[in-house]
């Protein structure tokens, strides 16, 4: 299984980013995205299960974010706007077989790299 994460960058305040991740591999059935910032424990942005295309995110990340995903690609977005200073970290894209649990980043096995996303007042 093989991740690639890009698209982040330095943005100010209420600006917008596409993130992309390109995942390769076989029963990936759910792609998640999640975030660290320095001193931080890792966090969950959002998923997306594709069987039913479900998704979901947590509170921070409603009406801001919105993943999507082209299976045929084998690529996941996540569009982020209104972006805000607290938003700032390291964004990663996971991977699982799983359907169930998906906002606990043990339930993800693969991992990218990571793209930073820096957002300044």
């Amino acid at each position: 299984v093989q991740l690639q994460a890009s698209g982040g960058g330095s943005v100010q305040a209420g600006d917008s980013l596409r993130l992309s991740c390109v995942a390769n591999g076989r029963s990936l059935r759910t792609i998640g995205w999640f975030r660290q910032a320095p001193g931080k424990e890792r966090e969950f942005v959002a998923f997306l299960r594709w069987r039913g295309y479900i998704t979901d995110y947590p509170d921070s990340a409603k009406g801001r974010f919105t993943i999507s995903g082209d299976n045929a690609k084998s690529t996941v977005y996540l569009q982020m706007n209104s972006l805000r200073p607290e938003d700032t970290a390291l964004y990663y894209c996971a991977a699982s077989p799983r359907e169930l649990g998906l906002t606990a980043t043990t339930s993800y096995p693969y991992w990218g790299q990571g793209t930073q996303v820096t957002v300044s007042s």
